[in-house]
């Protein structure tokens, strides 16, 4: 902008802000708050449509049609069919794109009535938590795509309670999530087989590991990924531990125990809880034979930098929770999906990009 189209500017602001002064409410002024507040306010009804309208006008070359109304960051937009069709603006929305994207973006984060309070304070527009609630489930939710072979991922489960009839004791159901290390995270609710197809989908490595827990379902949904040859199914370390520290020994055996497993050898361990005498040996020793071709050198694998956790995915399942534990938070069986949907997409970025 050069200094004359500045001082131009200025001019005409000038002339705006001492009449917006005039229409402002006298009690508002006393505070900087109040200040912001007024001029955001006048601004909004007064100044931003129809800077919005002169913009729509000026870069669309058809005018023609019937016209229709758009809540919009910078307040209400009337513009044509063909204006609206040109500018990309899906039909029958009555929101303008920018701020359909901020309310998805606040929903992701809050209940539905928080998020109507925190539009309004952030934007100075209004919306309901009821269409906001509508608008998330009317979203199409695309699919997440992996643009990086993957190397590494983890898998966990978390809960979602769902709404019951009155009178009736709430239900809480699984859900499984899954982290690409490095990428995107993606959730699936009572849908493993999509989950499967949706990974097997995605480019892989050559070779490329998978981390969890100890809880078959999770091993099971993994045994469907790839092929054997290209799985290498990793045991989470520290839940590793957890399940070693259930054996009621000595300090000393505990150590020995993990300085054993932490190298991978996992033969020593057994051969070593046959020979002691500690209470929870049994139930030790069955779960590190079954388990036992997923335990491997923890210290080298850490060493060439690769992860020996579930941490991320765990991560992941806490952010979603976030939002889908909130309290007395109770969803609707056939909502769950998109809602699984609308937070990845928003952890993922997809709503800030």
């Amino acid at each position: 902008m050069t200094p004359q189209t500045q001082a131009e500017l200025q001019q005409h602001l000038d002339a705006i802000a001492a009449i917006l002064y005039q229409e402002a409410n006298p009690s508002e002024l006393k505070t900087l708050e109040g200040i912001e507040k007024s001029v955001h306010s006048l601004a909004l009804e007064h100044v931003l449509p129809q800077l919005g309208i002169f913009f729509i006008n000026t870069a669309t070359d058809r005018h023609s049609g019937k016209q229709r109304t758009l809540t919009s960051i910078i307040g209400k937009l009337t513009l044509t069919t063909a204006q609206a069709q040109q500018l990309q603006v899906k039909p029958g929305n009555r929101w303008s794109p920018y701020f359909e994207k901020c309310c998805l973006l606040v929903s992701a984060n809050n209940s539905y009535q928080h998020a109507e309070e925190d539009i309004k304070m952030l934007t100075g527009m209004s919306v309901s938590h009821s269409t906001l609630q509508r608008m998330v489930q009317g979203e199409d939710w695309c699919e997440v795509e992996i643009t990086d072979p993957i190397e590494e991922l983890s898998l966990d489960g978390g809960m979602v309670r769902l709404r019951t009839e009155e009178g009736q004791a709430c239900e809480w159901r699984e859900y499984k999530a899954l982290n690409v290390h490095g990428q995107e995270g993606v959730a699936f609710f009572k849908n493993n087989q999509g989950l499967v197809d949706w990974v097997n989908a995605q480019p892989r490595a050559q070779q490329f590991t998978c981390i969890g827990d100890g809880h078959d379902g999770v091993w099971n949904i993994f045994s469907e990924i790839g092929t054997l040859q290209q799985r290498l199914e990793v045991l989470d370390w520290y839940h590793l531990m957890e399940n070693a520290h259930k054996v009621q020994g000595t300090a000393a055996q505990l150590s020995q125990i993990e300085t054993w497993l932490w190298r991978g050898e996992c033969g020593k361990v057994i051969k070593y809880l046959r020979q002691e005498q500690c209470r929870g040996v049994t139930g030790f020793i069955n779960y590190l034979r079954h388990h036992q071709t997923r335990i491997i050198d923890y210290q080298a694998w850490q060493a060439a930098g690769q992860s020996i956790g579930s941490g991320r995915v765990e991560s992941l399942v806490k952010q979603i929770g976030l939002r889908v534990k909130l309290p007395g938070a109770q969803w609707r069986r056939e909502n769950v999906p998109k809602v699984l949907k609308h937070r990845c997409a928003y952890l993922n970025g997809a709503l800030t990009a």
